[in-house]
């Protein structure tokens, strides 16, 4: 079963949005299968010490997104397949990718270095 306890919430974005990020990237990392259960929502709110209304909004979302499945007193579960797993990869990369391409934009980097730099350090790394 996933745990948000090692979740770490920021002031930035809506705490919703986070959750459902959370699940995510779980998921993106292969830490979670389909078919795994998830907390209640008052066991996560608890855990992430918000208002259970929060964590309605955020499993809200994040069945309409299709990843996860409440079935009535069964609880809700992780539910992915290739396609939804590969629409989550794309989601997530691009959004990392457009946070890079804003950060090098905030310090006036150039296209020209920041591609020779992906280019000397992407075997580095």
């Amino acid at each position: 079963m996933l745990k948000f306890y090692n979740l770490s919430l920021n002031n930035k974005d809506p705490v919703y949005l986070q959750i459902a990020l959370y699940v995510k990237r779980q998921i993106l990392l292969k830490k979670v299968i389909s078919g795994d259960k998830l907390p209640s929502r008052r066991e996560i709110a608890a855990q992430l010490n918000i208002n259970p209304n929060t964590v309605q909004k955020a499993f809200r979302l994040m069945e309409e997104e299709g990843y996860v499945h409440t079935s009535g007193n069964q609880g809700s579960i992780i539910y992915f397949n290739e396609e939804i797993f590969k629409r989550i990869e794309e989601e997530l990369t691009e959004e990392l990718v457009l946070n890079f391409i804003h950060s090098a934009k905030d310090v006036n980097l150039s296209f020209k270095k920041v591609i020779d730099l992906l280019s000397e350090l992407w075997e580095e790394a």
